[in-house]
């Protein structure tokens, strides 16, 4: 799984009103089943492809800031690779915790993103910088 990092001459913002969006990738560049890292501003963003549609989490686990992206896709459910934590790729939400020892612990959902697609282009939805 690639990165991309955009830096801020690369970066593309669409606004509407209250709506910014921002392109950070290509439909072709991620393939189904597949996800890809990219960086907005100082946040990292996990992109998944689950069948032609198109979802954005946060990158870092939070139980341990593990890079999502060195995780495991099967399906929708993703699996952290430091300590196994799994999460539902389309809605952030934690479906098992990180596994302590022989415990399973609870762990906070992820923070999902909206995602809409404009001819080829991949945009998620980011407050601006003033907080609109």
């Amino acid at each position: 799984m690639a990165g991309l990092f955009l830096s801020d001459s690369d970066v593309i913002t669409l606004s509407r009103h209250d709506r910014s969006f921002t392109k950070v990738a290509e439909t072709g560049d991620i393939s189904p089943g597949e996800t890809l890292k990219v960086k907005i501003r100082d946040q990292e963003i996990l992109i998944a492809n689950i069948d032609g549609s198109y979802y954005a989490i946060d990158n870092k686990c939070n139980h341990h800031k593990g890079d999502l992206s060195k995780g495991n896709l099967n399906g929708k459910i993703l699996t952290c690779p430091v300590h196994g934590s799994q999460f539902d790729i389309t809605s952030g939400r934690n479906v098992k915790g990180p596994k302590l020892l022989v415990f399973r612990v609870k762990t906070e959902d992820l923070k999902s993103h909206e995602v809409k697609i404009e001819g080829n282009n991949i945009l998620v939805f980011q407050k601006s910088t003033w907080g609109m």
